[in-house]
């Protein structure tokens, strides 16, 4: 099989707080919008893997600052991603679409352990892959392990839904009228003007191995469809590239 002729393999990356509407907790208009919007690109041949966050129930930095041991309160974090997988594998399953989570810490009961290959194995299959409890260990975030697992399984794009912004600004657009939306932008002046992406870690992840990363608008109805079929939304960020603004 010729490069051109693959089908498209993704990884998506979902925060928590898509999942909770901004709210603590599990919305359940919200991911069942976005689950009907996994299934309609993945009966398009895209193969779609998936990394979710935690931070509706649990950031283990910010339990820090209250005082809770920092490793504990990410282990807490991890639990959270895995609540998580399995709220959005039951919509869409209910959608009829296959899915399989895999975790990185053992949990046979609700999960499969995490295996690169048998998570492409289920992507040609037709299914997709959730992916939770983030590396499995503390001090990693999910930026930082969606770009892993991405370029594990051989994706060929990070598509990152953010919530508030479609797209990376040069200034934070609810705080700055004037703040003006990127097209296109490049490794290097996303990590030098300290542009928020994603965290520094993960962001030095792409740019060394030359992953592609695209942030885009998830309330947006659709938009979740368009970026795993790979139209032209939001922000690319990739290596190279000469960054511009949105017209």
């Amino acid at each position: 099989m010729t490069e051109a002729s693959k089908p498209r393999r993704v990884l998506l990356k979902l925060s928590g707080e898509a999942f909770g509407g901004g709210k603590v907790g599990i919305d359940t208009v919200v991911i069942s919008r976005i689950a009907q919007e996994i299934k309609q690109a993945v009966q398009q041949s895209v193969q779609v893997g998936i990394v979710v966050g935690g931070g509706n129930f649990f950031r283990g930095a910010e339990l820090q600052q209250a005082g809770l041991d920092r490793s504990r309160g990410d282990y807490m974090g991890m639990l959270g991603t895995v609540m998580n997988c399995l709220a959005l594998q039951d919509f869409l399953e209910n959608a009829g679409q296959p899915t399989r989570v895999q975790t990185a810490i053992a949990m046979a009961q609700v999960a499969e352990p995490y295996i690169p290959l048998k998570a492409i194995r289920h992507l040609e299959k037709g299914r997709v892959v959730i992916f939770g409890a983030g590396a499995g260990m503390p001090y990693f975030s999910t930026d930082t392990v969606s770009i892993q697992r991405s370029l594990e399984i051989h994706c060929s794009e990070v598509v990152m839904g953010k919530n508030g912004v479609d797209g990376v600004y040069n200034a934070d657009p609810r705080k700055d009228s004037s703040a003006r939306r990127y097209d296109v932008l490049n490794f290097h002046d996303a990590i030098v003007n300290n542009l928020a992406v994603m965290d520094s870690s993960a962001l030095s992840m792409a740019h060394d191995n030359n992953q592609r990363i695209r942030v885009f608008g998830l309330e947006e109805p659709g938009n979740v469809t368009r970026a795993l079929l790979g139209e032209e939304i939001g922000t690319l960020v990739a290596a190279d590239v000469e960054s511009s603004f949105a017209a």
